[in-house]
């Protein structure tokens, strides 16, 4: 009697697309972006945070909100793409959404540094967080362009021409 034995051997392998963290996103044009968002808008709230003599309290209140609005913002779109959480929520069109979030941000962000930049009064830590936020504004107007060429750009169709 005699019984045939088949043997099959099963090998997984992961590469750097498999694992949780998605650490080349950091390494891309947006990842890249949105860091120096990050960077940016942090040293503006930082800068007019901590500056003592402020000469128009509601011009900078403002400016503060809107950068720790946006940076809050950028920072958990940073970290949904850092993880890879937009394929868990499929319902949500994650290209229009940064789109529209980078839209709002940049006219905010640059209606709040023109307003902290004239209302400055001379104050140096203003005026630095003002420039932060004109380079922030800078910044978020090329990912808007980006965000706009993948969202709003011409879509390749199977079909022929």
């Amino acid at each position: 009697m005699s019984h045939t034995v088949i043997t099959t051997t099963t090998t997984t392998t992961r590469t750097s697309g498999d694992g949780v963290l998605n650490l080349g996103y950091t390494r891309t044009i947006p990842g890249l972006l949105k860091i120096g968002q990050m960077i940016a808008l942090l040293v503006a709230f930082l800068c007019v945070h901590c500056a003592r003599g402020w000469p128009s309290w509601a011009a900078f209140q403002y400016f503060e909100v809107v950068t720790l609005w946006f940076l809050i913002a950028f920072l958990i779109f940073f970290l949904m793409h850092l993880f890879r959480l937009q394929a868990k929520m499929p319902c949500i069109n994650w290209p229009l959404t940064e789109f529209f979030h980078y839209s709002v941000g940049t006219v905010l962000i640059v209606i709040a540094s023109i307003v902290a930049a004239v209302k400055s009064g001379g104050v140096s830590a203003l005026v630095v967080g003002s420039v932060f936020g004109f380079i922030a504004t800078f910044l978020m107007a090329v990912s808007l362009w980006t965000s706009y060429s993948v969202t709003c750009g011409s879509h390749q169709t199977g079909a022929a021409v």
